[in-house]
């Protein structure tokens, strides 16, 4: 599958610049793409893992002619797998999972909504350590002890997935001074037309509907009270309000560069939206969606619904995936980490989308923690496997569909966000452990 949602045609093309740096190392571009993958995928995140699963055999299906990995892997040292890590191009890993978006969605067309696919943009923060030039790519963040020394580093990530298959089509990254509103232009222009964008209120900006006209595509953001006011007639918000607009920037909106400032004809759609132990709430959204027959504004807020899928895809690239907190040391081997991170995680998207159509299910209704601890698995035994690796991967596929989202007949009461202390006898470090280390080395030479 790795090899398939990977086109043939796209391999070869983004591997050949770095095909005369890797010679005939033991660890070929491909093979090293993979491992990168792995990484993420498996629950030993270290270079041992990735060393110990390659003298057992777990990229052997990977040869590109002469004998497999397992047979020319002499060493168990990781310094092989560490240098080819560092000779991949961060393009590689860049396109690899614009390709794989690609293909997931080919094997997912019947799931368009009217002849669109739905897109669903939204940011994050990635914790990085200060180690050499990260601390100068991406500075650390200061805190509320003003007395204390910064230590962690932030690296902002917007992320468009795709909202019938969870699928990351692509994704943008810069320091904390990049705003997500910047970085989502970049997808934008990527992504193309024949593309729906969902955005929050957070992305409910002039400059955003702008690049959405200009690449031809369409937009369903959400506008804030005091921007909507602007935009309809008389300046009050009704409830079951539909009603034709131009949104023309004003002084304070930000513009793209190269796109026409003309305003923007769509349609304002305001609804108060009544949900069980919550209270009333007034959704002010904007679509550049004109047709009414076509697309009525119940249906557009019934889709609008599902941007929240987007905090949960976000949530299991951090938590499942464990990429909160990426540990290398260079700005450019934390990029290769993210990507990669990723393309493992549309791996998986895609053995759920494999399993769902087999089973005949929604791939939104499997349970994505519980597909990654079948992949896990199946991994685990694929490089030990000879014989029977057809009926192994059908035996997947039913595995990922019984890893179904319970039905809850009760809503789940609200748990307070707060953890049990655990006492260390260790005290909290503050500053760099260079300091520490000297002020523990003074202490002990007075005493």
């Amino acid at each position: 599958m790795f090899q398939r949602l990977l086109a043939p045609p796209f391999l070869p093309k983004a591997l050949a610049p770095c095909a005369q740096t890797f010679y005939n190392c033991a660890f070929n571009p491909l093979i090293t793409l993979w491992y990168l993958m792995f990484q993420r995928v498996h629950a030993d995140h270290t270079l041992e893992a990735v060393v110990t699963d390659a003298h057992y055999g777990g990229a052997d299906a990977l040869k590109q002619g002469g004998k497999p990995l397992s047979q020319r892997i002499r060493s168990w040292a990781t310094a092989a797998y560490s240098k080819a890590r560092q000779r991949l191009p961060l393009a590689v890993a860049q396109q690899g999972l614009v390709e794989e978006g690609r293909q997931i969605r080919r094997l997912a067309a019947e799931l368009q909504w009217k002849g669109l696919w739905p897109n669903l943009l939204d940011g994050t923060t990635v914790r990085l350590r200060p180690h050499r030039a990260i601390a100068k790519e991406y500075p650390p963040q200061t805190n509320q002890h003003k007395r204390r020394p910064p230590y962690w580093c932030l690296m902002r990530v917007v992320v468009n997935f795709c909202a019938r298959t969870g699928a990351a089509l692509g994704c943008a990254v810069g320091s904390t001074k990049c705003s997500e509103q910047s970085l989502a232009v970049k997808l934008i222009w990527q992504a193309g037309a024949q593309q729906l964008f969902l955005g929050d209120r957070n992305l409910g900006i002039f400059r955003i509907v702008q690049v959405v006209r200009q690449v031809q595509a369409q937009a369903l953001v959400r506008l804030t009270k005091a921007r909507a006011k602007k935009l309809v007639s008389g300046g009050r918000l009704r409830s079951g309000r539909d009603e034709s607009v131009q949104w023309a920037p004003s002084r304070q909106d930000q513009q793209e560069p190269g796109c026409p400032s003309e305003p923007v004809a769509g349609r304002l759609i305001v609804q108060r939206i009544h949900r069980p132990g919550f209270r009333p709430e007034l959704l002010c959204l904007f679509t550049t969606l004109l047709d009414r027959e076509t697309y009525p504004a119940t249906e557009l807020v019934e889709l609008y619904g599902v941007r929240w899928l987007v905090e949960l895809d976000l949530r299991y690239v951090k938590s499942q995936m464990e990429m909160a907190q990426l540990e290398s040391k260079t700005p450019e081997m934390v990029q290769k980490e993210w990507w990669a991170g990723l393309m493992a995680y549309n791996l998986i998207r895609a053995v759920m989308l494999v399993a769902a159509v087999e089973a005949g299910l929604s791939p939104l209704s499997l349970s994505f923690s519980g597909a990654r601890r079948q992949v896990e698995k199946f991994l685990q035994q694929w490089g030990s496997r000879r014989v029977g690796r057809l009926r192994a991967w059908h035996q997947l596929l039913e595995g990922v569909a019984h890893c179904r989202l319970p039905k809850r007949k009760k809503p789940r009461p609200a748990e307070p966000r707060a953890v049990r202390h655990l006492r260390l006898p260790y005290k909290a470090l503050w500053g760099s452990r260079a300091q520490a280390r000297r002020c523990r080395h003074k202490y002990d030479s007075k005493s």
